[in-house]
């Protein structure tokens, strides 16, 4: 488990909606200053890579064309960021229900209820990391929302509460480890960032 605590310190910063590919279109035949093809504010992930002289401009140069095709990139990464939320929440299910059985001493020496909760651990560290990443590597949208409170907005807090939780599950799970006091901190931080989590999903479908 140890290996793999790294892959939840990415910094959730935000989950944006998916922009119109109209309003490009429109911009297209409006705009002729390259600087307006992207938001003013974005996520410092994004501005690295992304902004005017971003790592990959060179690469893919700011233009109305190339800006079209980064839409539909984001739109199929935020698409797989929902999907991989979801293959994250059923893995904290089932993390929950192992973790409940070894919290209340049923894992027993005989069957494998300790492996099986780890193994999910390994598993949800992995598609929370990825699932982040989807969201914090996207190209940025076209234009930036109001600051309105709002389903993303909402999203956005709770963002941060859930990989706040989601690191501390994974420090106190090492601690417990070695001290047996530190596994109700552990079970406090992994249903905390259950919540937020599922809450934060919520937001967005419904």
């Amino acid at each position: 488990m140890k290996k793999i605590v790294f892959l939840v310190t990415f910094l959730i910063g935000s989950y944006a909606a998916i922009a119109q590919d109209d309003l490009l279109n429109d911009l297209m035949a409006t705009q002729d200053n390259k600087t307006e093809l992207i938001p003013k504010k974005m996520l410092l992930t994004q501005r690295v890579f992304w902004g005017e002289k971003g790592l990959l401009r060179p690469i893919i140069p700011l233009t109305p064309t190339n800006r079209e095709k980064e839409l539909k990139l984001r739109r199929g990464m935020l698409v797989a960021h929902q999907i991989l939320g979801f293959a994250t929440l059923g893995g904290m299910i089932g993390q929950g229900i192992t973790g409940t059985k070894l919290y209340n001493g049923n894992g027993g020496r005989n069957n494998n209820v300790g492996e099986i909760h780890e193994n999910l651990a390994i598993a949800v560290n992995i598609t929370y990391g990825t699932t982040a990443f989807m969201s914090l590597f996207t190209p940025p949208p076209l234009i930036n929302r109001d600051k309105k409170l709002s389903a993303i907005r909402l999203h956005k807090w709770l963002a941060v509460v859930h990989l706040s939780g989601m690191v501390a599950t994974n420090v106190l799970a090492e601690m417990a480890e070695d001290n047996v006091k530190y596994k109700k901190l552990h079970r406090a931080a992994a249903f905390t960032t259950f919540a937020s989590f599922a809450a934060a999903i919520i937001t967005i479908k419904f």
